[in-house]
Parts: structure tokens; C-alpha cells; sequence
């Protein structure tokens, strides 16, 4: 499954997040895999595109950065994905 993951850096601070990441890599546990991420302009959310069995599958890297970061997680389809489940195709 495909997941998008919002992370919100808590107090707006992205700093902590890149000197942890330098230190310790991205910490994501077997089977789950980084596919791409965003980062806002701003500096204040990160956007990342993960691939897992299921969601549970995350919760070890939730809690590996959930002291620094307030996390979104959404399963998410590719648009061929979606379109080829027979829903009707946009006009």
C-alpha cells in the first residue's frame, strides 16, 4: 500500500528533524520503503510518499520521530490505480 505521510515539524522547526536525520538516517523499519518527499517552502511540513504492507507497519518510524513530529498518515491510490477500479473516468 501507498501512503502519503504529512509531518508537521512541531513548533514550526524543521531543525531538529535534519540533525537527527544526519545522525540516524531516515530509521524505517524492515518492509516498509521511501518512495520520494516535499518539503513546503516554508520549511514547516514535510511530504512523504511511503509504501507498507499496512499501516500499523509505520508505527515503529512514527514513534522513532514522534518527539519532534506531528504525523498525518493517508493511504493513498496512483491515479491508474483509482481509474482502473471501474470508477468512471474524468470528463
Amino acid at each position: 500500500m501507498l501512503f502519503m505521510v504529512v509531518e508537521r515539524f512541531k513548533n514550526g522547526d524543521a531543525g531538529p528533524v535534519g540533525e537527527r536525520f544526519r545522525r540516524e538516517g531516515r530509521m524505517l523499519p524492515e518492509g516498509v520503503r521511501y518512495h520520494a518527499s516535499w518539503v513546503e517552502e516554508d520549511g514547516a511540513r514535510c511530504f512523504q510518499l511511503m509504501e507498507a504492507a499496512d499501516r500499523e507497519s509505520l508505527e515503529p518510524w512514527v514513534r522513532c520521530w514522534g518527539d519532534l513530529v506531528d504525523f498525518e498518515i493517508v493511504a493513498v491510490l496512483t491515479s491508474s490505480e483509482f481509474w482502473g477500479r471501474g470508477q468512471d473516468s474524468p470528463a
